[in-house]
């Protein structure tokens, strides 16, 4: 087991190297030092490389974590930091421009998107799904743009994607849907440059409420809180849907709308 100076420098090697190469939009060819083992130290990296980055939280992605990563990393979901810069709001037909690292990795999945409607208090306890539905201000149609400067992180696992701001880079806020108290799911499907890649079901209480009542419980744990007006990205719909820098990706919500979004590439962040 290597000692705490080891895991303190290992960590500092990781917020490093992932801060340096999203700030100059390029792409890293392996993951800068050990994954993290264990979702302490995974999360440690996130705190870190949030405190370097130059640009305030205006929300967070949520992503399931797979059943047979659990005994590892022993949580249902990951969450992660999506920044002010890089949430857009979709206000017409016209595409949105979503940044992605040309190199590294890039998707676009469809998601239900949660506006808070009030700031909760930071007070560390399990939330409920009936107490978070109290802090929803408005349900929205969306997009998460996933996008890190390392093509694998995926496959490397929990560890890896949360030690990476949860491998965001961005959130698109669509439609709202009105009337999700009164409904129980939103069907979806994905499109790339016309072509359907995929499509799928959304629970509203256990997918983007439970999502929710996740974020506010990991937030809380972390000393964070949420606050009026950020954003929660709830978890995909149709799938994780791989791009490339030029595509147009266009998400239809059954009869709640859609949002479509072109993809460029990502300039340096000085």
């Amino acid at each position: 087991m290597p000692g705490s100076s080891e895991r303190d420098a290992s960590v500092a090697s990781i917020v490093d190297a992932f801060v340096r190469a999203r700030r100059e939009g390029r792409a890293l060819q392996d993951y800068p030092g050990e994954v993290p083992e264990d979702l302490e130290t995974a999360y440690r990296c996130q705190e870190l490389a949030i405190g370097r980055w130059p640009d305030h939280v205006g929300g967070w992605k949520v992503a399931r974590i797979a059943p047979h990563a659990r005994d590892q990393y022993p949580e249902e979901r990951l969450i992660g930091p999506a920044f002010r810069r890089n949430i857009h709001f979709a206000l017409s037909d016209t595409p949105i421009e979503c940044p992605v690292f040309q190199g590294g990795f890039a998707a676009v999945e469809a998601e239900l998107v949660v506006r808070i409607g009030k700031t909760s208090p930071q007070e560390t306890r399990k939330w409920t799904i009936e107490e978070a539905a109290e802090y929803v201000g408005s349900l929205h149609v969306g997009v998460e743009i996933a996008s890190s400067p390392l093509a694998t992180l995926n496959q490397l696992g929990p560890g890896a994607v949360i030690s990476d701001f949860g491998n965001n880079w961005g959130v698109i806020v669509g439609p709202e849907v009105k009337e999700w108290r009164s409904i129980s799911q939103i069907a979806a499907q994905t499109f790339i440059d016309d072509e359907s890649v995929g499509q799928g079901v959304a629970s509203i209480r256990d997918g983007a409420l439970g999502a929710v009542a996740f974020v506010l419980t990991k937030c809380a744990e972390r000393g964070r809180r949420l606050y009026e007006g950020d954003v929660v990205s709830t978890g995909m719909i149709t799938g994780v849907h791989d791009v490339r820098v030029g595509q147009v990706s266009r998400l239809v919500f059954e009869a709640y709308g859609e949002v479509q979004c072109r993809i460029r590439a990502e300039e340096a962040n000085p």
